[in-house]
């Protein structure tokens, strides 16, 4: 069941995994005309729809309106919103893959991971408007065309580089009223600063630790004291690019994640599945804009070097062998 509540629009998701068709189903919900870019599963979800599992928000199926391979195959005019939720890995051009349906009254939301992510597509599209989210979510695929949704889902965003438009309300307004709580902000390069606080630390470690997950990374003196070593080192790090974030925030994010059940990390679930992982955007690009602000940086440089030893190994195993 749809609401009427809103005006009428078009949405286009590119990169229709977990996220992106969680978050689809939602603005569907709120009476607006959803398509969805997916390859891998497109016949599943042709046929099925997406099947999502929300203990919170109920379970429902998300039929798209339309369920494509490529962007250039979408019909009736460029869409008035095109989110975009790839992972953001080594060799991925995100301009390329949504060029063919960004129409000029086309605002591009990027539901993405990392830091200083925006510019690509910024400077890519200078005459569109652009949305910068972040996705606080616990929200996996389980299967093809199904996606169980297992807590949070708030959404913080803005304009990038700064400000808040009326569709950028709009678009918090639709979520909303789907359920979701939606954290509107005038800096939202800050608050990305703020969630690669807690991904540039928990997520390498928990590689490099061999699939750990947080309640293990926590669990000793030790471990404590290197994540707490390794956010000072972010905090520094934002602090020196103009985004300096709450004294506070580091125990509230370590106590945070001690009292929430174990789980594992995006980056360790890529690994662990031989995926490419994000290395760059969520700790390569903090460690460059250290490096570039000259912030010294000893623990996030030394994960970083490890991490790239890794996915050397990673890409190397890999590779078949004449």
């Amino acid at each position: 069941m749809t609401s009427s509540a809103f005006p009428p629009c078009r949405v286009l998701v590119v990169g229709a995994g977990a996220i992106g068709s969680f978050y689809g189903s939602l603005l569907q919900t709120q009476g607006a005309e959803v398509s969805v870019v997916c390859r891998s599963e497109r016949e599943a979800v042709s046929r099925d729809g997406f099947h999502i599992e929300s203990k919170r928000l109920s379970d429902r199926v998300f039929r798209p309106a339309q369920t494509l391979g490529s962007v250039a195959d979408y019909q009736g005019g460029p869409p008035d919103f095109l989110i975009l939720s790839v992972k953001v890995v080594e060799g991925t051009d995100r301009a390329a893959l949504i060029r063919d349906a960004v129409g000029p009254q086309t605002a591009i939301v990027l539901i993405e991971n990392g830091v200083e992510i925006e510019e690509e597509i910024a400077a890519s599209f200078p005459d569109n408007e652009l949305i910068s989210a972040l996705a606080f979510v616990q929200v996996s695929r389980v299967g093809p065309g199904k996606v169980k949704h297992f807590a949070y889902g708030d959404l913080t965003f803005g304009n990038y580089p700064s400000g808040l438009s009326e569709r950028s309300r709009q678009l918090g307004a639709m979520l909303d009223s789907a359920g979701i709580k939606s954290t509107l902000t005038e800096d939202v390069v800050t608050g990305r600063w703020q969630k690669c606080l807690w991904n540039a630390v928990f997520n390498p470690i928990s590689v490099l630790g061999g699939v750990l997950d947080t309640g293990h990374i926590l669990s000793g003196a030790e471990g404590e004291a290197f994540v707490r070593r390794a956010m000072q080192e972010v905090c520094a790090i934002a602090a020196a690019t103009g985004h300096p974030l709450p004294p506070a925030l580091i125990d509230q994010f370590i106590e945070g994640t001690r009292k929430a059940p174990p789980y594992k990390t995006s980056m360790a679930l890529d690994y662990e599945n031989g995926r490419p992982m994000e290395t760059e955007v969520i700790l390569g690009n903090a460690v460059r804009a250290g490096r570039r602000e000259k912030v010294a940086i000893p623990a996030l440089e030394s994960l970083y070097a490890l991490m790239k030893m890794v996915e050397l190994k990673q890409a190397s195993s890999s590779t078949p062998q004449g």
